[in-house]
């Protein structure tokens, strides 16, 4: 069995590299005539180039289709994992994923294409409901950002490896220039399967299920380096046998318990921080690149390696958030990177209202969702705007937004919560995956002020209600909702939260009596929580 946090980690997040895969197996392969002709609504015209595809309203349901299924998919994914545990719960998507992709690549027509695309998004809303959960169960708190993080870092290898694949594809005649990406991209859900076979379960699930003996050995694996008697060990088996036990004095959960009033604040920071990534507008600009390129001017090859360079610019800005965002804190992250973005959108539509005009009724190259064309300078400056928002979306919204859910909930809901927040990250994923091509024929660059408006609202709603998580247990998390001396029902207020995690790196090394002067002008005093036991809590001197 591995015991190694970052072989474990590695293996879990090709769960996320699935939903990366079906990014850019959509978005490499809509403005290829092969795909447009094959797919084409109405009758097929003698000249592949002129070929228009499917209308803007059926692209928009055969892309919206995988988001579909994942809404499903996330939120039958709770029951999946409380029943079977985290770890078969992602061996069980990888199956599904099996299924959907088979489909795909022998689609015959739309209807097909769209079932097999809603099959492969309810793997894909499992495996990113869980795989967060499983990881932040598993990793110490000092490591657990990066750790959850990487599987935003997988999306993006994933959505970046697909898309080079359908680009060599493309050159291929007939049907198999997108048939081939459609059926590899099989092939890491097997070696996600088999992979698996290998890893240790969650401790905290297994301690919820009352095998304590298990749990304590996958925490002398992950933790211990074989010693069973690590203090930190030790000491954060008690912590789990604490929360289940307090647990158990309470009713079997269900998602009704998610709207009671001690929880429906930590329900709706987890649920807004998935709706919230997708209405940055990121997903939109990841399935629909080309069209945004085509408008500014890159046509034919061109447009797929320009498209291209966005993808390597969402791998490589990503790797700063895995390596710093748990010293950098959750909070800060979040209001930059919605600033920065905020910035980009209108600069971009800025610039095509500006300078731009309407491309006439087809559209550019026969592309009606290419609605609206920019040239010279200005088109070089939307090109430079999209980029840019990508290097902000990386290293921010992206991997936080897969790290925050899980770490705020207590054991008992979190499976279920966790499925609720990705549940909403995919509505709304579907909701703009089918709105964003009729947007763009319709209110044009007007699009963008949308997302802009978005992008204002998230940086206010998280200054004032998302609290600072990392560094802390995610048994301290709960104190920080349940604190006594805060806001009813909200706990701490979020701007007083701060980042902890040099203290709680010093608990992990064993060395309790550093970690409570861990910083210079900081000081901890000791609080009840709701137990009765005693918590360590950070207060700035």
């Amino acid at each position: 069995m591995i015991g190694n946090i970052y072989a474990i980690a590695a293996v879990a997040i090709i769960g996320g590299g699935l939903f990366g895969f079906d990014i850019s197996s959509m978005s490499a392969i809509i403005s290829i005539p092969q795909y447009k002709c094959y797919f084409q609504s109405g009758p097929i015209p003698t000249d592949p180039s002129e070929c228009t595809g499917p209308d803007s309203s059926v692209q928009g349901g055969i892309t919206a289709a995988m988001p579909g299924g994942s809404w499903l998919g996330a939120l039958c994914s709770g029951f999946i994992s409380d029943i079977f545990g985290r770890k078969k719960s992602i061996m069980i998507g990888a199956v599904i994923w099996w299924i959907g992709s088979t489909i795909i690549c022998a689609a015959q027509n739309v209807p097909m294409l769209v079932v097999g695309r809603i099959i492969n998004g309810f793997c894909v809303g499992i495996c990113s409901a869980q795989v967060p959960v499983y990881i932040s169960e598993l990793a110490p708190p000092s490591k657990r950002g990066r750790l959850v993080g990487a599987q935003q870092w997988a999306i993006t290898w994933g959505i970046m490896i697909m898309f080079y694949i359908s680009y060599g594809s493309s050159f291929l005649d007939g049907t198999a220039a997108f048939r081939v990406p459609w059926g590899l991209q099989m092939i890491p859900a097997i070696g996600l399967f088999c992979a698996m076979f290998f890893l240790p379960e969650s401790p905290r699930w297994l301690g919820r299920k009352d095998r304590w003996d298990e749990a304590h050995a996958v925490l002398t694996l992950v933790h211990g380096k074989g010693d069973p008697d690590s203090p930190f060990v030790l000491r954060e088996l008690e912590e789990i046998r604490e929360m289940v036990n307090f647990e158990k004095n309470n009713s079997d959960v269900t998602y009704l318990e998610l709207l009671k009033p001690h929880m429906i604040n930590r329900t709706h920071i987890g649920v807004f921080t998935q709706i919230w990534s997708q209405l940055t507008g990121m997903n939109v600009m990841m399935y629909y690149i080309t069209y945004v390129f085509l408008m500014a001017g890159v046509k034919g090859n061109a447009n797929l390696v320009a498209s291209s360079i966005q993808y390597v610019i969402n791998v490589v800005m990503t790797v700063p958030a895995l390596l710093y965002v748990d010293r950098w804190g959750r909070r800060p992250t979040l209001l930059i990177g919605s600033t920065l973005m905020m910035t980009w959108l209108f600069a971009n539509a800025g610039i095509l209202a500006s300078y731009g005009k309407w491309a006439g009724p087809t559209g550019v190259q026969n592309t009606k969702e290419a609605s609206w064309e920019v040239s010279g300078a200005p088109s070089k400056a939307v090109i430079a705007c999209s980029y840019l928002f990508v290097a902000s979306y990386a290293p921010t919204w992206g991997p936080v937004s897969w790290i925050y859910p899980p770490e705020l909930y207590p054991l008992r809901v979190r499976g279920k919560a966790v499925a609720l927040a990705t549940s909403s990250n995919w509505a709304f994923n579907f909701a703009l995956g089918y709105f964003v091509p009729p947007a763009f024929v319709n209110i044009k660059w007007q699009t963008y002020l949308v997302f802009g408006v978005f992008c204002l609202a998230m940086t206010v709603h998280t200054f004032f209600m998302f609290p600072e998580t990392a560094g802390k247990t995610l048994e301290e998390v709960v104190d920080i909702f349940e604190d006594p001396h805060g806001i009813k029902y909200v706990g701490t207020p979020a701007w007083k939260t701060k980042v902890s995690t040099k203290r709680t790196a010093l608990l992990e090394h064993n060395r309790f009596d550093e970690a409570g002067q861990a910083e210079k002008g900081t000081k901890f005093h000791e609080s009840p929580d709701r137990s009765g036991s005693e918590t360590v809590e950070e207060v700035k001197a």
